[in-house]
């Protein structure tokens, strides 16, 4: 079963982290597929995800872990309470 997670990265107390596609049954640093963003809980909390990429993985059976679905509901959020400019 393939599944989006989380790839830890970063020093020790100051982690920043990967969103990566990987089979469920790799370790946590394991063989990653494909990298889709990233997160960084430090600071501003930024959460980059390239959706495209994240539809086409989850159109083909790719299951999302619990942390990586609230960081896209989060990124949702964010983009529809944004302010057009125009």
């Amino acid at each position: 079963m393939v599944i989006v997670r989380l790839y830890r990265t970063g020093a020790k107390n100051n982690p920043s982290y990967r969103i990566v596609v990987m089979d469920s049954r790799k370790k946590r640093q394991g063989r990653v597929l494909e990298q889709l963003g990233t997160y960084d809980p430090q600071g501003d909390g930024s959460i980059q995800i390239r959706e495209a990429s994240l539809a086409k993985w989850v159109e083909n059976g790719a299951c999302l872990s619990d942390s990586v679905a609230s960081l896209v509901r989060r990124q949702k959020r964010a983009l529809a309470a944004a302010p057009s400019s125009g």
